[in-house]
């Protein structure tokens, strides 16, 4: 089996077990949308062609008006073919022919005091340069320090595992110097890891990647099952409505994961579900000084180590 075949293998089994995770706790079932592409055309029909061809497929599954999730997507895809030649010039390796595999969650509770979570990890190839990216964040809308410290512990602890790969300070640090919005001033959430272009040592780096996809069910379930049934009021719905607000603005703007998506060709309707289904925008809103919304702002404008 190809290495990039073996990575395929795991981000399909770290697919169905987070989701056998997820419904466990939620109740509700997540709808299958397996996709397909056509083949491949021959490698000289697109010397001429100056735009993305993709070949590959994936399984898009994503929950709507669950109990506990609001909506809920969790990824897999792989996809192959080649890079339009603009898009080309901007990615490592040679040539335009590449390989992407992964899997990528977006998470979006209905409760506020329940964060949402991001999570992804994938394996690149491109000619004869191959590399892994991915890591985890967490979204609050009320800030737990307890919860934030356990997240940020397991992938710590993930990093501590493998420590030629795993640097957990440094990937901590592009983790919030990554999601950050410069328009605002202010991080998307409070972190975890992020790293990318892990081209060194794949099979260190492989059971590194292993290890961070493993650690996510129990770095978030936890959280999920301490507030899920906290009580909510109108204000605080209001809140979690204008922060998700945020975090589209991020997914739309900045994140390299949707541009890569679109400039490729990819499939939109995957792309965007990270995208909530509920979100408000006020004009100028600002936090009331002393309350826990304007505790959350002070700590995503001066990230702490957790």
């Amino acid at each position: 089996m190809r290495f990039f075949e073996r990575c395929e293998a795991y981000f399909t089994d770290l697919q169905d077990r987070i989701i056998a995770s997820l419904e466990a706790l939620d109740g509700g079932r997540f709808l299958h949308d397996d996709w397909q592409r056509p083949p491949l055309p021959a490698a000289s029909s697109v010397a001429d062609h100056d735009g993305p061809v993709l070949g590959g497929g994936g399984r898009t599954r994503v929950l709507e008006g669950g109990r506990i999730f609001e909506k809920a997507g969790v990824n897999f895809s792989s996809v192959r073919g080649y890079f339009s030649r603009e898009f080309a010039a901007t990615m490592p390796g040679d040539g335009r022919y590449f390989e992407a595999s992964g899997v990528s969650l977006v998470l979006h509770p209905r409760n506020p005091h329940v964060p949402t979570v991001h999570m992804n990890v994938r394996r690149l190839s491109r000619g004869d340069t191959g590399w892994f990216g991915g890591g985890a964040d967490l979204t609050p809308y009320y800030l737990d320090e307890g919860s934030a410290r356990d997240f940020h512990a397991a992938y710590k602890a993930a990093c501590a595992a493998h420590p030629k790969v795993g640097d957990y300070a440094a990937m901590k640090q592009t983790c919030d110097e990554y999601f950050f919005l410069p328009h605002r001033g202010e991080a998307r959430g409070i972190g975890g890891i992020f790293f990318d272009h892990l081209s060194d040592a794949p099979e260190d780096t492989f059971a590194f990647v292993r290890a961070v996809g493993d650690a996510f069910v129990p770095s978030y379930v936890p959280i999920v099952e301490r507030f899920q049934d906290a009580p909510v009021t109108e204000a605080e719905r209001e809140w979690q409505l204008i922060r998700r607000g945020r975090y589209v603005e991020f997914n739309l703007v900045h994140d390299r994961g949707t541009t890569f998506g679109l400039k490729t060709g990819g499939r939109t309707e995957s792309i965007l579900m990270s995208l909530p289904n509920a979100v408000a925008w006020r004009y100028d809103h600002q936090p009331e000084a002393g309350s826990r919304e304007a505790e959350l702002v002070e700590v995503l404008r001066n990230p702490r180590e957790w």
